[in-house]
């Protein structure tokens, strides 16, 4: 199962590169919270990017007959969280992740992939 949920989460992060996201990096939560045991964080320079981003991640996971289970922001598209229960993907817009910093918030977690 373990292996199965890492997979996904550089799945997922394969698919964001297709769309030339920026800073791909997948976090191990598993220590630090019961919510997910990856975050994959990742960004666009648009709001149409970060639409192409998280379409293709989803695209591509359901390839796989992997479906998130919920998906917010996509409308506004400045913040697409995609939940798959052990994977929570957060594709930003530059702006908001600056702004957020989620890396810095979940600092101790491992990193996984980090891609510039």
């Amino acid at each position: 199962m373990e292996e199965e949920t890492k997979t996904l989460a550089l799945k997922a992060a394969e698919a964001a590169d297709d769309k030339k996201a920026n800073d791909i990096q997948i976090l191990d939560v598993r220590e630090l919270t019961i919510i997910a045991d990856y975050f994959l964080i990742c960004s666009g320079k648009s709001e149409t990017q970060v639409k192409a981003i998280a379409r293709a991640i989803e695209d591509k996971l359901a390839e796989e007959g992997i479906h998130p289970q919920k998906v917010a922001g996509r409308q506004e598209a400045r913040w697409i969280l995609m939940d798959y229960a052990d994977v929570i993907i957060h594709v930003f817009h530059e702006d908001e992740r600056n702004y957020y910093e989620l890396e810095r918030l979940w600092a101790d977690a491992e990193k996984i992939l980090r891609e510039s």
